[in-house]
């Protein structure tokens, strides 16, 4: 039965430079990046080596512990680079792409007849696995358990996000496969959940086969796992998959052609973009050209993702697999004077999620925000900042202290299992401690993974 689910929990950061409703055609990018360090938990075992040419759709490497989930490169052209770092570990895998992309074909195919079996090895030969992660642990999922639900958000609650509306607009045909390939692999329900504060269009409304539910509330209302926890929770014992819905059409375009095409459309945000908008790119697709006469200015941060759960990167650097934006703000690397910029400031230039500064009167201004954490880390005390923005049945100091003290009984007891290091993430934005909270919660995460599953 559909749910309708109301949060009180959250917090929405409100930044300049949200993208508009222009899009701009698709252009070749000279490089693609693979990071085998977008997926977590995989070791790379490589099929190619520097210098040989693959197509779209060829195998790049497998997971060298379950040798049937294979990363496939998405474009055609030529192994330019094999980046390793400490221990050789494989960092990067770049790749030139040619002037017109020829992609591995397999034809297309009927969902109708194809078993769940069939449909399951299809995407894992594709290389479209990895766009399949798992609850919990938030990894890949593990091909060989059975997800009790599969969940995809229609909306991304987090700032300056894409407007999947918008993105997935005319491509009903598209998301309705991939949600139909999707409920082969599971004997529970495929989750669709719309954001419950305003009108969805008909890509998501019209969708058949799945159970549709609302949320509102302030973020995180789009992350997948709030609404996992609302809807559907998981338990010790139990997998649910999780699918972003730009990666939905993408496997439905799978099965339609035949072909691993992963163009997808991002947005380009931030305060310090000219011209914010959306740009047609490949996964992994180099960014420069991009951002290229965007940029305003020169002491800037470049993000692949959100400024929550992004990761930073050059602005000649490359989109992340899981990604579906760029986002540029400004370095928080300059001193700032006490008594005009400092603590000590008024703060009509400055965001809180408390009473601290008289912005708090205003409900729509938007901000021009920097990196800076405005301090060093401190010790962890108990505040009750972190409850007021974390909308799970769940005590997240209590459950991030156990993770730090790598308390498996602890982490248990109080919700691991439910969680992903972005569910934190607004509670590390709002914690005085300046701890990272987010590699807390994944480095406990990978503990429980060692030790319990």
């Amino acid at each position: 039965m559909s749910k309708t689910v109301k949060l009180r929990k959250g917090l929405d950061i409100r930044l300049i430079g949200g993208a508009n409703k222009i899009k701009s055609e698709l252009v070749l990018p000279k490089t693609v990046s693979i990071k085998p360090t977008d997926f977590h938990g995989m070791t790379p075992k490589m099929v190619v080596k520097e210098g040989e040419t693959v197509k779209a759709g060829s195998t790049i490497f497998y997971d060298k512990y379950n040798e049937v989930v294979k990363c496939a490169s998405p474009v055609s052209g030529k192994i330019e680079a094999i980046v390793r770092g400490e221990k050789r570990r494989i960092l990067e895998i770049v790749i030139s792409c040619d002037s017109e992309i020829q992609y591995e074909s397999n034809g297309a195919m009927d969902l109708s007849s194809m078993s769940n079996e069939a449909v399951k090895e299809a995407l894992l030969a594709s290389g479209l696995w990895l766009c399949i992660k798992q609850r919990p642990l938030d990894i890949v999922a593990n091909p060989n358990n059975e997800a009790k639900a599969i969940f995809v958000s229609a909306f991304d609650s987090s700032p300056l996000a894409p407007d999947f509306d918008y993105v997935l607009h005319g491509k009903n045909e598209e998301f309705q496969k991939g949600l139909d390939a999707l409920a082969k692999l599971t004997s529970g329900k495929v989750h669709l959940t719309l954001n419950g504060k305003v009108p969805a269009n008909s890509t998501f409304t019209e969708a058949k086969g799945v159970e549709i539910n609302k949320i509102s509330g302030k973020h995180p209302a789009g992350n997948v796992g709030t609404q996992i926890h609302h809807i559907d929770p998981v338990n010790k014992g139990e997998f649910v998959w999780t699918v972003n819905a730009q990666d939905v059409a993408l496997i439905g375009r799978y099965f339609s052609s035949g072909k691993y095409d992963v163009r997808k459309t991002i947005a380009v945000t931030g305060s310090e973009i000219k011209n914010p908008h959306y740009v047609e790119v490949i996964s992994g697709s180099n960014v420069s050209a991009v951002l290229e006469g965007q940029i305003t200015s020169d002491n800037v941060r470049v993000i692949s993702g959100n400024v929550l759960t992004g990761d930073k990167i050059a602005q000649d650097g490359h989109l992340g697999f899981y990604h579906n934006q760029i986002t540029v703000i400004p370095e928080g690397n300059q001193l700032k004077f006490v008594l005009t910029k400092g603590w000590m400031g008024p703060g009509f230039d400055k965001f809180s999620n408390s009473r601290l500064f008289p912005t708090f009167l205003s409900s729509k201004k938007q901000f021009r925000l920097d990196t800076n954490t405005n301090g060093e880390e401190r010790a962890f005390v108990v505040t009750g900042e972190l409850e007021k923005v974390f909308p799970f049945d769940i005590l997240p100091m209590h459950l991030v202290k156990a993770a730090i003290t790598d308390d498996i009984d602890g982490m248990e007891n109080l919700g691991i299992y439910e969680v992903a290091p972005e569910d934190f993430a607004l509670c590390e934005y709002v914690c005085t401690t300046k701890i990272n909270i987010q590699d807390k919660i994944r480095k406990g995460l990978d503990l429980i993974g060692e030790e319990c599953m």
